[in-house]
C-alpha cells in the first residue's frame, strides 16, 4: 500500500443500504468487518461481523476475500 492509497475515494453506503444488503444476501456472499476495538465489539456488534481492529488491518488483509463486497464499520 502506497501513500496515494490513502487519498482514493471509497464508495460509501447508507445504514439502510447496508441493512438491505445483509437482509438480501447470504453471509457467505460478503465480508462484514468491524474495525473498532475489542471492547467496543464485545459491547455490541452486527451479527456475523469479523473483528479486525484498525491497527491490525494491514497485517490481516488476507482474512478478507477480495472477490466479495466488503462492508467495513
Amino acid at each position: 500500500m502506497g501513500v496515494m492509497d490513502y487519498f482514493k475515494t471509497v464508495p460509501t453506503m447508507s445504514a439502510e443500504d447496508v441493512r438491505r444488503l445483509i437482509a438480501e444476501k447470504h453471509p457467505d456472499e460478503y465480508n462484514l468487518v468491524d474495525v473498532r476495538q475489542p471492547t467496543e465489539y464485545a459491547r455490541e456488534h452486527i451479527p456475523g461481523a469479523n473483528l479486525i481492529p484498525m491497527a491490525e488491518l494491514k497485517d490481516r488483509l488476507h482474512e478478507i476475500d477480495p472477490e466479495k463486497p466488503t462492508i467495513v464499520y
